[in-house]
């Protein structure tokens, strides 16, 4: 018996009421997760979840950065409790630790800033040239492409409905790949319409958006990757800024690079920009990076 929760035809809707966590006490939450083949909990949930909890304890006030650790594999056939210590609440800011804990253990933390509204100096990076998502082939399209090739263990994690559409700038083999330079871009949005009045659910999702291939950029100089093998892969912590509003159902860029690999672990950059040019988030994400005999070779 599991109580991960099935997909249904509508992801997106399944993802929002995957982040309704349950209130069980004052200040503990219990969340669930999907029955979608995955071996371990998809870090970006864990993340939006402990977002979702923190902000269930705070009121008028924005979420403008997170800082997260990710200690053990999460379990996806049970449920994972989120426990919030409310740090402090000042004039201004209101700080949040977030403890998920499975089988009596921690598996993640999160420490999460809260501000009131306020306004000041402005200035931002430039937005990148490049194409648009029109120009572009989305996941779904390449992994129909590719899926022949993929063994049949891989099947129902390749082939599950996603709530998040990606369009990959510049897509890699997802055998053998190419070595190429620690960067990428990739378009993203969510497949259907999100409120856009409801920023905190703004901000939980891409705050669960931002865990998809990012730490995979720091892997494209080794010509490795999660699926083909060659390389142990975890996320080591995560970290996230809020700078401006944004709307998820609409098309966001995720520029990301990897700046340095070394110890067997490696460091990845993003930045989230609406079709505009707006700059609207930074992520950091430091991940295990470590060698490994390849699964498949051509």
């Amino acid at each position: 018996m599991t109580d991960a929760a099935p997909f249904s035809e509508d992801p997106v809707a399944d993802l929002i009421s995957l982040l309704d966590l349950e209130r069980i006490e004052v200040n503990l939450f219990r969340g669930q997760s999907p029955d979608d083949g995955m071996r371990r909990v998809f870090g970006g949930q864990v993340i939006a979840q402990a977002l979702v909890a923190a902000y269930r304890t705070v009121e008028t006030r924005v979420c403008h950065s997170l800082h997260a650790y990710f200690i053990r594999p999460g379990d996806p056939t049970i449920p994972i409790l989120y426990e919030v210590d409310r740090a402090r609440d000042g004039k201004s800011f209101a700080t949040r630790r977030v403890t998920a804990i499975q089988h009596g253990e921690q598996i993640f933390n999160l420490a999460a800033s809260f501000q009131v509204a306020e306004s000041g100096f402005t200035h931002q990076s430039p937005m990148p040239e490049t194409k648009k998502p029109g120009e572009l082939l989305s996941e779904d399209e390449l992994r129909a492409m590719a899926k022949d090739h993929i063994p049949k263990e891989f099947q129902k994690q390749f082939s599950r409905p996603r709530p998040i559409e990606l369009k990959p700038v510049d897509p890699r083999q997802m055998i053998s790949p190419a070595k190429t330079e620690p960067k990428k871009q990739m378009w993203l949005r969510a497949r259907g319409k999100v409120d856009a009045n409801d920023y905190a659910l703004q901000q939980c999702l891409l705050a669960y958006a931002s865990d998809m291939g990012i730490l995979d950029t720091s892997t494209k100089p080794h010509g490795v990757n999660w699926f083909t093998g060659g390389v142990q892969m975890a996320s080591l912590d995560h970290s996230m800024w809020f700078h401006e509003p944004f709307d998820i159902s609409d098309w966001l860029l995720y520029t990301m690079d990897s700046p340095s690999a070394s110890g067997a672990r490696g460091f990845n950059r993003g930045e989230v920009f609406t079709e505009a040019g707006k700059l609207v988030a930074s992520v950091t994400q430091e991940g295990l990076m470590r060698p490994r005999e390849p699964k498949f070779k051509n």
